[in-house]
Protein backbone atom coordinates (compact mmCIF):
# COMPACT_ATOMS: atom_id res chain seq x y z
CA UNK A 1 0.00 0.00 0.00
CA UNK A 2 2.94 2.46 0.17
CA UNK A 3 4.02 2.25 -2.88
CA UNK A 4 0.51 3.77 -3.80
CA UNK A 5 0.39 7.27 -4.91
CA UNK A 6 0.00 10.09 -2.37
CA UNK A 7 0.98 7.75 0.70
CA UNK A 8 2.97 8.82 3.58
CA UNK A 9 6.09 7.08 4.95
CA UNK A 10 6.61 6.96 8.68
CA UNK A 11 10.25 6.24 10.00
CA UNK A 12 8.94 5.75 13.37
CA UNK A 13 7.14 7.07 16.52
CA UNK A 14 8.09 8.48 20.07
CA UNK A 15 5.33 8.68 22.85
CA UNK A 16 5.27 11.88 24.00
CA UNK A 17 2.13 11.18 26.75
CA UNK A 18 0.47 8.28 27.63
CA UNK A 19 -2.61 7.63 30.12
CA UNK A 20 -5.11 5.38 29.74
CA UNK A 21 -7.56 7.67 28.17
CA UNK A 22 -4.91 9.05 25.20
CA UNK A 23 -1.39 8.70 24.01
CA UNK A 24 0.24 11.45 22.24
CA UNK A 25 3.13 10.47 19.45
CA UNK A 26 5.39 12.37 17.29
CA UNK A 27 5.62 10.52 14.30
CA UNK A 28 8.54 11.17 11.98
CA UNK A 29 6.88 11.47 8.79
CA UNK A 30 7.59 12.11 4.72
CA UNK A 31 4.36 13.67 3.09
CA UNK A 32 4.30 12.50 -1.03
CA UNK A 33 6.18 16.11 -1.64
CA UNK A 34 8.92 14.97 -0.07
CA UNK A 35 9.28 16.97 3.44
CA UNK A 36 10.03 15.48 6.14
CA UNK A 37 8.89 16.46 9.89
CA UNK A 38 7.27 15.52 13.29
CA UNK A 39 3.66 15.08 12.88
CA UNK A 40 1.79 15.14 16.51
CA UNK A 41 -0.34 11.89 16.36
CA UNK A 42 -3.25 11.08 19.11
CA UNK A 43 -4.55 7.65 19.70
CA UNK A 44 -7.39 6.81 21.40
CA UNK A 45 -8.99 3.74 22.98
CA UNK A 46 -10.67 1.32 20.89
CA UNK A 47 -14.80 2.41 21.36
CA UNK A 48 -17.98 -0.20 21.29
CA UNK A 49 -21.19 0.97 21.02
CA UNK A 50 -24.19 -0.80 21.08
CA UNK A 51 -26.99 -0.21 18.75
CA UNK A 52 -30.37 -1.49 20.04
CA UNK A 53 -33.45 -1.60 18.24
CA UNK A 54 -36.81 -2.93 19.56
CA UNK A 55 -39.76 -3.98 17.81
CA UNK A 56 -41.12 -0.46 17.44
CA UNK A 57 -38.17 0.92 15.25
CA UNK A 58 -36.82 2.82 18.06
CA UNK A 59 -33.49 3.23 19.16
CA UNK A 60 -31.60 2.81 23.08
CA UNK A 61 -30.11 5.90 23.62
CA UNK A 62 -29.31 8.34 26.70
CA UNK A 63 -29.80 12.01 26.64
CA UNK A 64 -27.38 13.73 28.04
CA UNK A 65 -24.38 16.42 28.55
CA UNK A 66 -21.13 16.51 26.82
CA UNK A 67 -19.11 19.25 28.88
CA UNK A 68 -16.07 19.06 26.18
CA UNK A 69 -18.52 20.51 23.63
CA UNK A 70 -20.59 21.72 26.37
CA UNK A 71 -23.38 19.92 24.28
CA UNK A 72 -26.83 18.13 25.64
CA UNK A 73 -27.86 15.50 23.14
CA UNK A 74 -28.52 11.68 22.56
CA UNK A 75 -25.78 9.15 22.38
CA UNK A 76 -26.18 5.54 21.67
CA UNK A 77 -24.48 3.36 24.12
CA UNK A 78 -21.20 2.06 25.01
CA UNK A 79 -17.36 2.40 26.20
CA UNK A 80 -13.98 2.04 25.74
CA UNK A 81 -12.97 -1.64 25.27
CA UNK A 82 -9.71 -2.93 27.55
CA UNK A 83 -7.04 -4.95 26.86
CA UNK A 84 -8.12 -8.58 26.49
CA UNK A 85 -11.85 -7.72 25.75
CA UNK A 86 -13.99 -7.97 23.22
CA UNK A 87 -15.77 -5.28 21.63
CA UNK A 88 -19.13 -7.53 21.13
CA UNK A 89 -18.93 -8.03 24.79
CA UNK A 90 -17.79 -4.88 26.12
CA UNK A 91 -20.91 -3.05 23.84
CA UNK A 92 -23.44 -5.20 25.66
CA UNK A 93 -21.89 -4.78 29.27
CA UNK A 94 -21.95 -0.95 28.91
CA UNK A 95 -25.45 -0.75 27.77
CA UNK A 96 -26.88 -2.62 30.39
CA UNK A 97 -24.99 -0.62 32.71
CA UNK A 98 -25.06 2.65 31.50
CA UNK A 99 -29.39 1.99 30.62
CA UNK A 100 -30.37 -1.12 32.69
CA UNK A 101 -31.37 -2.47 29.24
CA UNK A 102 -29.59 -5.49 28.37
CA UNK A 103 -28.85 -6.52 25.12
CA UNK A 104 -30.86 -10.04 24.55
CA UNK A 105 -28.47 -12.33 22.25
CA UNK A 106 -25.62 -12.11 20.48
CA UNK A 107 -24.45 -8.82 18.76
CA UNK A 108 -24.25 -8.19 14.76
CA UNK A 109 -21.35 -6.52 14.10
CA UNK A 110 -22.27 -3.43 11.54
CA UNK A 111 -19.35 -1.47 10.90
CA UNK A 112 -15.87 -0.25 12.44
CA UNK A 113 -14.62 3.25 11.76
CA UNK A 114 -12.08 5.63 11.72
CA UNK A 115 -13.89 9.13 12.78
CA UNK A 116 -10.64 11.11 12.37
CA UNK A 117 -7.71 9.68 10.19
CA UNK A 118 -6.39 12.61 9.51
CA UNK A 119 -4.39 13.29 13.31
CA UNK A 120 -5.90 10.84 15.34
CA UNK A 121 -6.01 7.01 15.25
CA UNK A 122 -9.58 5.80 17.24
CA UNK A 123 -11.20 2.58 15.90
CA UNK A 124 -15.07 2.64 17.19
CA UNK A 125 -16.54 -0.76 16.31
CA UNK A 126 -21.00 -0.46 16.58
CA UNK A 127 -22.87 -3.77 17.29
CA UNK A 128 -26.34 -4.35 16.56
CA UNK A 129 -29.31 -5.98 18.63
CA UNK A 130 -32.74 -6.55 18.10
CA UNK A 131 -34.16 -6.00 21.85
CA UNK A 132 -33.05 -5.91 25.08
CA UNK A 133 -34.71 -6.88 28.84
CA UNK A 134 -34.87 -4.17 31.50
CA UNK A 135 -33.08 -5.24 34.16
CA UNK A 136 -33.10 -2.34 36.62
CA UNK A 137 -32.01 1.10 36.82
CA UNK A 138 -28.28 2.11 35.19
CA UNK A 139 -25.37 1.14 37.70
CA UNK A 140 -22.97 3.61 35.56
CA UNK A 141 -23.24 6.91 38.10
CA UNK A 142 -20.57 8.29 35.84
CA UNK A 143 -22.43 8.39 32.36
CA UNK A 144 -25.22 9.41 33.75
CA UNK A 145 -28.62 10.89 31.58
CA UNK A 146 -31.95 10.14 31.12
CA UNK A 147 -32.27 6.74 29.29
CA UNK A 148 -35.40 7.49 26.10
CA UNK A 149 -35.82 4.87 23.26
CA UNK A 150 -36.05 7.48 20.11
CA UNK A 151 -38.30 6.70 17.15
CA UNK A 152 -35.65 5.66 14.10
CA UNK A 153 -37.90 8.37 12.08
CA UNK A 154 -35.99 11.18 13.82
CA UNK A 155 -32.56 10.43 13.26
CA UNK A 156 -32.24 13.04 10.53
CA UNK A 157 -34.20 15.69 12.09
CA UNK A 158 -31.93 15.10 15.43
CA UNK A 159 -28.87 15.04 13.60
CA UNK A 160 -29.86 18.25 11.85
CA UNK A 161 -30.84 20.34 14.95
CA UNK A 162 -26.80 18.79 16.36
CA UNK A 163 -28.44 16.54 18.98
CA UNK A 164 -26.46 13.48 18.00
CA UNK A 165 -23.53 13.54 19.96
CA UNK A 166 -20.23 11.65 18.59
CA UNK A 167 -19.60 10.30 15.25
CA UNK A 168 -20.01 6.50 16.73
CA UNK A 169 -23.98 7.93 17.19
CA UNK A 170 -24.16 9.48 14.09
CA UNK A 171 -22.33 6.83 12.08
CA UNK A 172 -24.02 4.24 13.72
CA UNK A 173 -27.26 5.25 12.93
CA UNK A 174 -26.75 6.28 9.51
CA UNK A 175 -25.10 3.07 8.86
CA UNK A 176 -28.13 1.31 10.03
CA UNK A 177 -30.53 3.03 8.17
CA UNK A 178 -29.20 2.67 5.00
CA UNK A 179 -28.42 -0.40 5.38
CA UNK A 180 -31.38 -2.05 6.97
CA UNK A 181 -32.71 -3.69 3.77
CA UNK A 182 -29.39 -5.76 3.69
CA UNK A 183 -29.18 -6.51 7.00
CA UNK A 184 -31.00 -9.10 9.19
CA UNK A 185 -31.71 -12.89 8.59
CA UNK A 186 -30.89 -13.02 4.76
CA UNK A 187 -27.36 -13.25 5.16
CA UNK A 188 -26.86 -10.89 2.44
CA UNK A 189 -24.33 -8.18 2.23
CA UNK A 190 -23.43 -8.70 6.20
CA UNK A 191 -20.78 -6.38 7.50
CA UNK A 192 -17.17 -8.10 8.03
CA UNK A 193 -15.87 -8.94 11.48
CA UNK A 194 -13.75 -5.37 13.20
CA UNK A 195 -9.82 -6.71 12.64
Amino acid sequence: MSEERGAWKTYGERLVYDNRWVRLGLADVEAPNGERWEYHVVHLARIAIALIVDEQDRALMLWRYRFPTQQWGYELLGGLVDDGDDSAGTAAREAAEESGWEPVGEGQHLVTFEPLPGQVTAPVDVYLWRGAKHIGDPTDTEEVGQVEWVPLSRVTELAQRQELLGSGTLVALLYFLASRNTLGGTGQDQPAEPA
